[in-house]
C-alpha cells in the first residue's frame, strides 16, 4: 500500500484521540518523522492521508500514544520503500494527528494539521521508524508593499481559477475571500492546486514571501490558461452542436417547401445521375416504377438521415442488376467438345448430356434452361464440371457455396426494415457476374439444413423451377427478377439428404468412381503437371514413372476420386523438391521402387484371397457416400441351441437380412444335407468387420446367404467373387442401388467375378468399359443361382 490521500470516509474500528488543539514541540527535537511518497502538508492545512509501510505505521501509533506532533516529509524517490536520511528533503511540515482511523481492510487512516515549517538537521531510526533533530522555522512579515501587491494577484487568480472550476465547492471561495495573510494564501494555493509534489516541495522549502507568491502566482498562470483554454472549447462546442441542429430545421423546411411546389425531382446533380442510370438500365415497366418511387423518396430525406443511405444503397442495387436481355449465345458444339475433352478425362455420358443441352440451346435459343445436379462421392470433379460447361458456352461462372446454410434469407435476401439488410446469395451472384444467363454452380446443394430462422431448400424451389424462376421475387428487392436465362448447375455426394420436391425439379446426372485406368490417365495429362508446377519443379526437372502412378493408385490411396492420389502426388513432388533445392542432382525420376522412401510403406494390399479361403467368410459390395466399397462377411459356429449374434455395428435393416439369411438356409436345410438337431445345436455367430463403421442397407443379403452356406456345408466361397443383391424368404434375389459404384470398387480390389442381381442388367450399360473387360458378370434369380456359381465344389471337415 502507498501512502496516498484517501479520497473516501473510511470505516472505524479503532478510533484514538490526539487532540485537536496540542501546541507542538518548538525546541530543536527529536521529532517523529513521517515520510510520504507524493503528499506535501502545508501549514495550517488539514489534510486526510493513507499509510501502509511498517515504519510509517509505527511511527504514526508512538505519537499518538506520546500525544506529540509528527514531521511530515516528502522523499526524493517515490519507489524506496523504506527511507533513510540521504531520502528526504531537508525541509517538512511538523503537523498535529487529529484523528488516526484503523479500517476493515487492516488500511491505516490519519487526519493532520499543518502547524509550522520545520527544517532538518539529522535523521537517525529509532524503534523501527525514523526520529529527526531540527529547528522549527518562523514566518516572516507579510506588511512589505511588493508582498501586499503579490498577496492580491494571487488571490484574484485563484478566485478566478475557482469560477473556471464548474464543480468547485462555495465554501472553498470564501475562504480564499476571507484570507488576510500572505503566508496562509500562498500555502493553501498551493495545498489545493493541481500541481507536481516536486513544485509544491519547492514552494515549501521557500521561505521568501515574495519569491514564495511568485512561484505560485507562476502556477497558478500556467493553470489558467489551461482552463481558459478548455472554457473556450467546450463553448465553441455548444456552438457547433447548435449551429448542426439549426441547419438539420432549416433542411427539413426546405424539403418541405420543396414538396408544397413540386419541385422534389431532379434536385442535386446525385439525383440527376441516379435519374440517368435508371434511364439507361433497361428495367421492365415495374422495376422501372418502383426505381424511381424511390428516386422520389431520396430527393426528399435529408442526406444526413440514415434512411437516405438505405433508399441510396437499394437504388444502387436496382441500377447495377443485368436487366437487359442477353443476346443469343453463338454456341460453337465442337469448341465446346474440345473444351470439355481438355478439362476432364471420361465421363463420356456426362459431356454427352452437356452437348445436348448446347445444342439445344443453340437451336431454341429462347427454350427454358433444365437445371442439373451432378451427383457423386467427393473428388470426381463436379464442381469443376461447372467450370468447364461456362467455359464452352462462353459464358460467365458464379459458383453459391450452400453447405452449412441454414437461414431462408440467405436465398431470399432480407427485407429492407432490417438494418444491414441486403440480397440473398442468387442476386448477390448475378449482380457480381454481371449478366442474367451466366453458369451458376449451386454447390453442395445437399448440405443445406432448416432452422428456426427458415428452410433454404424450400426457398431453393422457386429458384430450381424453370415455370415459376422467371418471376423470382428477391425480398431486399422487392421486384421479379428473371432466373430463366441462367443456366444452374446443382453438386451433391448424395441425395437422401435432398427434400423430394426440390429433387424433382432437377435431372440427376450420377458420377461415379474413376476406375484405376481413369485415375492414372488423369494423373498423366493433370496432376503430375499441376504438382510440379505447385511445388517449384519444371517439366526438366522432374519425371514420374507409369509404374510408380500405378503403384500410388493401388497401394497409397483407396477412394472414388482423385483427390487423395493429388495428395499423394504433390507428397513425391515436395520430397523431389528437397532433393533439387540441395543441389544434389537437376533432375529427379521418381519410379516405383522409390516411392517408400517417400511414401513410406503400401497403406493398402489386397487381401481378397486370404479373407476367403475358409469357409463361412463371402465377399460383399457396398455404397458408401465417397464410392462403393467391398464388404467381408464372417460366419462362425459353436455349440449351442440355435441362438443368431450379430456383430460389427450393424443397422436394424442389415441385422434383418442377416436373420432372413439363416431364416432361408434352415428351410433349405435338406438341399445342403444338413440335420434339423445339427441347426438347434449350433450357435451361429456373424460379424462384419471394420467394426468402428457402421453399417446397414439390404444389398448384404446375398452375401449374408452364401457365408452361412458357406458355414455349415463347408465348401469355400470362390476367392475371386464378390456379390450384392437383397433376398427374400422366397429365395428371390432382388435388385439394389448402387451398382456402378459397387462393381468399380471390386474392379480396383483384385475381384475378377462378380454376382449382380438379374433384374439389375438395366444398370450394365452404366459401368465403365475397363471394369467390363476386367470383370465376369454373373446374374442371379434366386439363391440357388449364387450357390451354384460361387461355391466351390468340395467339401471340407469344417463346422
Amino acid at each position: 500500500m502507498n501512502d496516498e490521500n484517501p479520497t473516501e470516509a473510511v470505516s472505524s474500528v479503532e478510533m484514538r484521540s490526539a487532540g485537536e488543539s496540542a501546541v507542538p514541540q518548538v525546541d530543536n527535537g527529536p521529532f517523529i518523522v513521517l515520510p510520504m511518497r507524493s503528499v506535501v502538508l502545508f501549514p495550517e492545512i488539514v489534510a486526510p492521508l493513507t499509510i501502509g509501510r511498517p515504519g510509517s505505521i509505527a511511527a504514526v501509533q508512538q505519537a499518538v500514544r506520546e500525544q506529540r506532533p509528527i514531521l511530515v516529509v516528502l522523499q526524493k524517490n517515490p519507489e524506496t520503500a523504506e527511507p533513510d536520511a540521504d531520502d528526504l528533503h531537508p525541509v517538512g511540515t511538523l503537523a498535529n494527528i487529529l484523528r488516526y482511523v484503523t479500517g476493515q481492510n487492516g488500511e491505516h487512516h490519519l487526519i493532520c494539521q499543518g502547524v509550522r515549517r520545520c527544517r532538518l538537521a539529522s535523521v537517525s531510526r529509532t524503534g523501527g521508524y525514523l526520529t529527526a533533530e531540527g529547528e522549527t522555522l518562523t514566518e516572516p512579515d507579510g506588511s512589505a508593499p511588493e508582498v501586499e501587491a503579490r498577496f492580491m494577484n494571487v488571490k484574484q487568480q485563484a478566485l478566478e481559477a475557482l469560477d473556471l472550476l464548474a464543480n468547485a465547492p462555495d465554501e472553498l471561495r470564501q475562504t480564499v475571500r476571507s484570507i488576510t495573510e500572505p503566508a496562509t494564501l500562498a500555502d493553501m494555493t498551493a495545498a489545493y492546486l493541481d500541481a507536481q509534489p516536486a513544485e509544491k516541495q519547492t514552494i515549501l522549502e521557500t521561505l521568501d514571501l515574495k519569491d514564495r507568491l511568485d512561484r505560485v502566482g507562476d502556477l497558478l498562470a500556467r493553470r489558467l490558461q489551461v482552463l481558459r483554454l478548455s472554457a473556450e472549447i467546450g463553448r465553441q462546442t455548444q456552438e457547433a452542436f447548435g449551429e448542426r441542429q439549426r441547419k438539420a430545421v432549416l433542411r427539413e423546411q426546405m424539403a418541405a417547401i420543396q414538396r408544397e411546389l413540386g419541385e422534389e425531382e431532379g434536385t442535386g446533380q446525385e439525383i440527376a445521375d441516379l435519374e440517368a442510370a435508371i434511364d439507361t438500365a433497361a428495367m421492365p415497366e415495374e422495376v422501372d416504377v418502383q426505381a424511381r418511387k424511390e428516386l422520389r423518396r431520396l430527393a426528399r430525406t435529408p442526406d444526413a438521415s440514415t434512411e437516405y443511405g438505405m433508399i441510396r444503397s437499394y437504388l444502387d442495387w436496382l441500377i447495377e442488376l443485368p436487366w437487359a436481355a442477353p443476346s443469343p449465345p453463338a454456341i460453337d458444339i465442337a469448341e465446346a467438345r474440345r473444351v470439355l475433352d481438355a478439362d476432364h478425362f471420361g465421363l463420356e455420358r456426362i459431356k454427352t448430356r452437356i452437348v445436348e443441352y448446347l445444342a439445344v440451346r443453340k437451336l431454341a435459343p429462347e427454350g427454358r434452361a433444365p437445371i442439373l445436379c451432378f451427383v457423386g462421392p467427393p473428388g470426381v470433379g463436379k464442381t469443376s464440371l461447372g467450370q468447364s460447361i461456362a467455359r464452352a458456352m462462353g459464358r460467365q461462372f458464379a459458383r453459391i457455396s450452400l453447405g452449412g446454410t441454414h437461414d431462408e434469407s440467405e436465398i431470399r435476401g432480407h427485407r429492407r426494415t432490417y438494418v444491414g439488410a441486403m440480397p440473398g446469395n442468387i442476386i448477390q451472384a448475378i449482380r457480381k457476374a454481371g449478366t442474367r444467363d451466366c453458369v451458376m454452380m449451386l454447390d453442395e446443394i445437399d448440405k443445406m439444413g432448416a432452422s428456426a430462422h427458415g428452410d433454404p431448400s424450400a426457398a431453393m424451389l422457386e429458384v430450381l423451377d424453370p415455370a415459376q424462376n422467371e418471376t423470382f421475387r428477391d425480398n431486399y428487392l422487392g421486384v421479379p427478377f428473371d432466373l430463366s436465362r441462367i443456366v444452374f448447375i446443382a453438386t451433391a455426394n448424395m441425395l437422401d439428404t435432398i427434400p423430394g420436391p426440390l429433387r424433382d425439379r432437377m435431372e440427376i446426372i450420377s458420377l461415379a468412381g474413376y476406375t484405376a485406368g481413369e485415375k492414372l490417365e488423369i494423373a498423366k495429362r493433370y496432376l503430375v503437371a499441376r504438382q510440379s508446377a505447385a511445388n517449384g519443379l519444371r517439366d526438366d526437372q522432374v519425371t514420374v514413372d507409369e509404374g510408380a502412378l500405378q503403384a500410388i493408385i493401388a497401394r497409397y490411396t483407396r477412394e472414388a476420386g482423385v483427390r487423395n492420389l493429388e495428395r499423394e502426388i504433390g507428397r513425391v513432388m515436395r520430397h523431389a523438391a528437397v532433393t533439387v533445392a540441395e543441389g544434389k542432382t537437376d533432375t529427379v525420376h521418381i519410379t516405383e521402387e522409390g516411392l517408400a522412401e517417400a511414401l513410406g510403406q503400401p497403406r493398402f494390399e489386397n487381401e481378397v484371397a486370404m479373407r476367403t479361403s475358409v469357409p463361412g467368410v463371402a465377399t460383399g459390395l457396398a455404397w458408401t457416400p465417397v464410392g462403393g466399397d467391398i464388404l467381408f462377411i464372417e460366419a462362425a459356429g459353436t455349440p449351442g441351441n440355435g441362438r443368431l449374434v450379430l456383430t460389427g455395428q450393424l443397422g436394424e435393416v442389415m441385422r434383418e437380412s442377416a436373420q432372413a439369411a439363416l431364416s432361408l438356409v434352415k428351410t433349405q436345410a435338406a438341399t445342403f444335407g444338413l440335420s434339423q438337431e445339427r441347426l438347434d445345436r449350433t450357435d451361429i455367430h456373424v460379424h462384419v468387420p471394420a467394426g468402428a463403421t457402421p453399417k446397414d442397407g439390404p444389398s448384404a443379403g446375398v452375401a449374408m446367404f452364401m457365408a452361412l452356406a458357406s458355414l455349415l456345408t463347408g465348401r469355400t466361397v470362390r476367392s475371386d467373387t464378390a456379390m450384392t443383391g437383397e433376398i427374400s424368404l422366397r429365395g428371390l434375389v432382388l435388385p439394389v442401388g448402387g451398382i456402378k459404384e459397387k462393381v468399380v470398387a471390386a474392379a480396383a480390389a483384385g475381384i475378377t467375378r462378380v454376382m449382380l442381381p438379374a433384374r439389375n442388367r438395366r444398370d450394365y450399360d452404366e459401368i465403365p468399359r475397363e471394369a467390363k473387360e476386367k470383370l465376369e458378370f454373373v446374374w442371379l434369380e434366386r439363391v440357388e443361382d449364387a450357390v451354384a456359381a460361387g461355391l466351390e465344389m468340395q467339401n471340407s471337415t469344417g463346422s
